[in-house]
């Protein structure tokens, strides 16, 4: 019986792996969690882990999952993947790592040795994209490789991406999913493939197409469980691995946004703002959209990289008080924290936050830094707290606009998710930003409930994917806007927040003239 089914969602994100059991009516039933170093680092800018340190944190978190659950291993139909996005791995001949992994968070840049060549580059330099395509050369971790570590990438015989690692880890093959496929590898945005012969991406560095895994849509097998990988997550050997996406693209699904005009926002390490869309839309002229958790559909993403970084930074830095009452009182630190924004005023009392912690490679430019204006003798860190969060929602709020204006269809929903949806604070000041409900979906795993939606459609227990969406998510609180409050933060948005880029961006790259900051 369908009911008496379950899916496995394995979750590997930047601080943590879950294992994630969910019904076929999208209830999570167990999990086991075991957070994680996002990275090592050894050198300045540099971020690396382990792969097999990934490896062994997914045994460590189905071991937690079992002992908490009397659900039986064999009840489990099949299994759902979905990752951090952009974390590289090299494999040699007998598919071993050559290197740690590089992560999605690091910063070193490739030397752009030689031009794209032949039409390519005409073109680039006709349409002025050329620092588009430096940003792709300088960041593509496959032409850092080339350069600096030439015998390793020499050695290499596979290059995947995280998923695409662990995919092989648990079932032998060499394959991935079309939805995790997000990174500086020469793949085709548009049409879901690797990127044909001709493409400049494989002029970036020596990629050849027999060095990435085989592409599959979400919904379709990846392969079944070796007697290794089974032994290992606790379930039978030849279970069902089923592709799913990535992190950002399964929490689109799980919060139940599948239309163009629902927004879905994501206040985890990265902020990111997304829609669904069947149609090949960029975000911002020349970025082009991500692959969907959906076959064949887009996720027009607006991203504030490293966002909610920032809320962690100001938790360690000016947070231990709260951490430690709230752990002498047994709750959670985040009602704290609450406690804290909501008592300043909307608007920080003029405290204004610009969340470009670290540079675009066109909104905003390689110059942006973060920025904070309006400090005056009245301000405390609840202050700074709240304008952080305020920022942030700025952010994504000008990310909306862009994404509506792009796409032509207006956005009437907001679902938001990831850690920081967590928050009745973060919530509230979001929904009074953007003028618009800020609905928080029924569970905080919306990422792996959007891979057990692609397990559960896979294994054709579900028809199609609205059918699973609209069984498998629900709304558990929707935060209404204040319409003075509102008004207020419209008045701030479109009067400062909007020119603060403008205005300081000269100075950013004054900075980065005078000191060499960033490299």
């Amino acid at each position: 019986m369908m009911s008496q089914e379950y899916v496995l969602s394995i979750d590997n994100g930047t601080q943590s792996v879950r294992a994630l059991l969910f019904d076929s009516k999208g209830q999570l039933q167990a999990k086991g969690k075991v957070e994680i170093e996002p990275y090592f680092s050894a050198h300045p800018g540099w971020a690396e882990q382990d792969p097999e340190y990934y490896w062994k944190s997914l045994g460590e978190a189905c071991d937690k999952l079992w002992a908490s659950t009397d659900i039986l291993p064999s009840q489990v139909a099949g299994v759902g993947l979905t990752t951090q996005r952009g974390t590289v791995i090299n494999l040699d001949a007998q598919g071993n790592p050559l290197r740690p992994a590089i992560i999605w968070l690091d910063q070193r840049q490739a030397e752009v040795r030689r031009p794209i060549r032949g039409l390519w580059g005409a073109l680039f330099k006709l349409l002025g994209l050329s620092d588009v395509v430096k940003g792709f050369q300088t960041k593509a971790q496959a032409a850092w490789l080339e350069q600096n570590q030439k015998s390793i990438w020499d050695k290499t015989e596979k290059f995947l991406l995280l998923s695409g690692y662990l995919t092989y880890r648990l079932t032998g093959q060499f394959k991935d999913s079309i939805g995790c496929t997000v990174g500086y590898l020469p793949f085709d945005y548009k049409q879901h493939r690797w990127a044909g012969k001709r493409d400049w991406k494989w002029q970036v560095a020596s990629t050849q197409a027999s060095m990435l895994p085989e592409l599959v849509k979400p919904g379709e097998l990846l392969g079944h469980l070796t007697d290794v990988a089974a032994a290992h997550i606790g379930l039978p050997v030849g279970t069902p691995l089923i592709a799913a996406a990535s992190d950002k693209a399964c929490e689109v699904i799980g919060s139940g946004g599948v239309e163009p005009h629902i927004a879905c926002l994501s206040y985890g390490t990265t902020a990111t703002i997304n829609t669904t869309n069947t149609r090949y839309v960029e975000p911002i002229r020349f970025i082009p959209p991500y692959p969907a958790a959906i076959p064949d559909a887009y996720n027009t993403e607006v991203m504030i990289y490293r966002g909610f970084w920032m809320v962690s930074w100001f938790k360690k830095q000016f947070g231990l008080r709260e951490q430690q009452i709230a752990e002498e009182r047994g709750i959670a630190p985040e009602a704290l924290f609450d406690e804290l924004v909501q008592s300043v005023p909307a608007g920080s009392m003029g405290l204004m936050l610009q969340p470009y912690w670290s540079p675009g490679t066109r909104v905003p430019g390689p110059e942006a830094k973060g920025a904070v204006i309006g400090f005056g003798d009245v301000h405390t860190r609840a202050h700074l707290y709240r304008a952080i969060l305020e920022g942030l929602a700025y952010g994504l709020r000008e990310g909306k606009e862009r994404i509506e204006k792009r796409s032509g269809v207006p956005i009437t929903k907001l679902r938001v998710s990831g850690g920081g949806s967590q928050s009745d604070a973060a919530m509230q000041l979001t929904a009074d930003i953007f003028g618009l409900p800020a609905e928080r979906p029924s569970t905080y795993e919306t990422s792996g409930l959007g891979a057990a939606i692609n397990v559960f459609v896979g294994l054709n227990r579900y028809p199609d994917y609205k059918s699973a969406i609209e069984s498998m998510t629900s709304i558990g609180e929707t935060f209404e806007p204040c319409p003075k409050t509102s008004s207020l933060y419209n008045q701030l948005y479109r009067q400062v927040y909007l020119k603060m880029y403008g205005r300081l961006q000269s100075l950013y790259k004054s900075i980065r003239t005078i000191t060499g900051y960033p490299k």
